[in-house]
């Protein structure tokens, strides 16, 4: 069945033609249950290859939170990247393809003593922390672990901020580097974020400023530090274009080469930088109705299952399949039957039929991730195409 769809000039601006064709040709040529995840692994590739590349001596951690599907792994573990994780349930997609332990990290600063026995259990190395009770529990479970201290630092012009949860200011980031070390374990580096979603270039400058005052700090303590690790917050295109990653690779390059002493390891963790506009969701309109002066629009799936990040502000861009009907403001819902589940408000859509498919745009990273079996509705699958 040949589907025609309503596109815009600014889908072009959003989807690559190539991509666009792909799951379109894919839709066609096969009988997809919906709703469905489709990952383009070309446009997978493309964004992995990219990431790290104008960066000087660094080496990309992808971020399983963002989209763990097996096929994702698979493809990036081939690839030769390497992961990071918060917890044993992310390591185990990875022991089970045979990630090697050096090609893991763990950033997130507070840990459950499950995942620290399995990780040690493993052999990882790498951890992060931001409190003197994370150096014990490090210490007592891995011993001879490799530290990174988080430092909190401003998430301006980021969509989905994470600065109020975790990390240091500098001078409880230094009595920290010292007590990891007074521990017998090895501070290593730093790490930062910026916000997952960052839209403003300079973040990473800010970060990057104050990284150097706790590193020149640490060096006049005689810990030496090697890894400076910057994290993620690579933005991917939603409803609008975005700072592109070599625009901001070169920048944060030029700024490392200028700070932090030469030859020092960079670690990157993107993660909806890697997957984020590789994933289009294929789903129905399964309902339509008026309520006061606002059109609702049902669709089977939703923030439960699917679309959570909707709720932290995230705006997808739809496309429908191209029915002749006018164009309205519509209030999209998922299929559940709580009140919580509205996708969003004032979308402007020309008037799909019932059964008519919906795709929407930027999909791959933090949606199957998110997504719960609430109110009985599945996780989408997610297919490799």
């Amino acid at each position: 069945m040949t589907r025609i769809f309503k596109i815009e000039p600014f889908h072009r601006e959003l989807i690559s033609k190539a991509s666009l064709l792909n799951f379109l040709s894919f839709l066609d040529a096969n009988d997809v249950e919906l709703p469905a995840l489709l990952m383009d692994t070309e446009r997978l590739r493309k964004k992995a290859n990219a990431i790290g590349k104008n960066i000087r001596n660094s080496r990309v951690f992808y971020a399983v939170k963002a989209n763990a599907a097996p096929g994702v792994i698979e493809l990036l573990d081939h690839m030769g990247l390497s992961f990071e994780i918060a917890s044993d349930g992310e390591l185990e997609p990875l022991a089970r393809v045979g990630v090697a332990a050096d090609r893991i990290i763990t950033s997130n600063p507070v840990k459950t003593f499950k995942f620290l026995r399995r990780a040690a259990e493993y052999g990882i190395k790498y951890y992060a922390y931001d409190s003197k009770d994370e150096v014990d529990k490090i210490a007592a479970i891995v011993p001879d672990a490799k530290v990174y201290v988080r430092l909190s630092v401003p998430n301006e012009g980021s969509e989905w901020p994470l600065s109020k949860k975790f990390g240091v200011e500098i001078d409880d980031g230094i009595s920290l580097i010292s007590y990891a070390a007074q521990k017998g374990l090895d501070p290593v580096g730093i790490t930062f974020h910026v916000g997952s979603q960052c839209t403003n270039l300079y973040n990473w400058d800010n970060a990057l400023y104050k990284a150097k005052v706790l590193w020149d700090m640490a060096a006049q303590k005689g810990i030496n530090m090697r890894v400076l690790n910057i994290g993620g917050g690579y933005p991917v295109k939603y409803t609008k274009n975005v700072v592109d990653i070599e625009e901001i690779e070169k920048n944060i390059d030029g700024l490392i080469r200028e700070l932090f002493p030469s030859g020092i390891d960079v670690f990157i963790e993107p993660g909806r930088g890697v997957v984020g506009d590789a994933g289009v969701y294929a789903c129905q309109v399964i309902g339509k109705s008026k309520r006061g002066d606002e059109n609702w629009l049902h669709i089977d799936v939703g923030v439960f299952n699917g679309l959570m990040e909707s709720i932290g502000g995230i705006k997808y861009c739809y496309i429908t399949e191209d029915a002749g009907g006018s164009k309205k403001n519509w209030t999209i819902a998922g299929p559940s039957c709580d009140g919580f589940d509205v996708i969003d408000r004032n979308v402007m859509l020309q008037e799909p039929e019932i059964g008519s498919v919906v795709l929407i745009l930027s999909c791959g990273a933090y949606t199957i991730s998110y997504a719960s079996e609430f109110n009985g509705f599945a996780i989408p699958k997610t297919l490799m195409i």
